[in-house]
């Protein structure tokens, strides 16, 4: 009973561990890169932003999606520049983990894409996603025009109805930059299937995603 006992105990604080506390490689230097419009050749991709609780779950449920091209790990919606992994958990910089997210608008449309966003987190949730909290984990989905601010609106608009008396939690914030992540934080989840964040918590979170959106998820995931 005593082994029972201690093995859930253990189970449940790695589940309360946030992403924050998860092992990650310390880095000396900070991102300096920030991504371009795409080629001509491929007029048809385009750019969106995204940040809702740990960059690692964001990006693996956006890979799995039909039409997406690429999904990247940064740091978004801060008021510093070059922000890293480390000073961005102070809360100082302002920035969110965020993710970049390319796809192909012939594929699939800004407005699905917004689905995904809500669809794949706790809408409700202030300052973090599960046990990620902190202003750095906090849920905001980025505009780059008026026609997708109209979209998140009406879908914020319908979701609050939906809620009520409880109400969405994301910011809804024109996009101004976007901050490649630290190299060792892309494609995590696929690079790190054993690490106890990823089987606790990603994993989880993208099959919870799967499930509520099949017919959206490429075949080969």
């Amino acid at each position: 009973m005593k082994k029972i006992q201690q093995l859930f105990l253990a189970t449940t604080l790695l589940l309360l561990v946030g992403c924050s506390q998860v092992s990650k490689k310390p880095s000396t230097e900070p991102p300096t890169k920030t991504t371009t419009t795409p080629p001509a050749e491929e007029a048809n991709l385009q750019r969106a932003y995204f940040a809702s609780g740990c960059f690692w779950c964001v990006e693996a449920v956006y890979e799995s999606v039909i039409g997406v091209k690429e999904s990247i790990s940064g740091y978004s919606g801060g008021h510093t520049k070059n922000p890293t992994y480390e000073t961005s958990n102070t809360g100082q910089t302002g920035h969110a983990e965020a993710v970049e997210i390319i796809y192909d608008a012939n594929i699939i449309s800004f407005s699905t894409l917004v689905d995904v966003y809500f669809g794949s987190q706790n809408v409700t949730q202030v300052n973090g996603q599960g046990g990620d909290i902190g202003s750095q984990y906090r849920s905001i989905v980025f505009y780059q025009n008026e026609e997708q601010k109209k979209i998140i609106d009406e879908k914020v608009a319908k979701l609050n109805k939906d809620l009520a008396p409880q109400k969405v939690a994301a910011e809804v914030m024109k996009f101004e930059k976007f901050w490649i992540g630290e190299d060792y934080h892309q494609d995590y989840e696929k690079l790190h299937p054993n690490a106890s964040y990823i089987r606790n918590v990603s994993v989880p979170r993208l099959n919870r995603f799967k499930a509520k959106f099949p017919d959206l998820i490429k075949k080969d995931h």
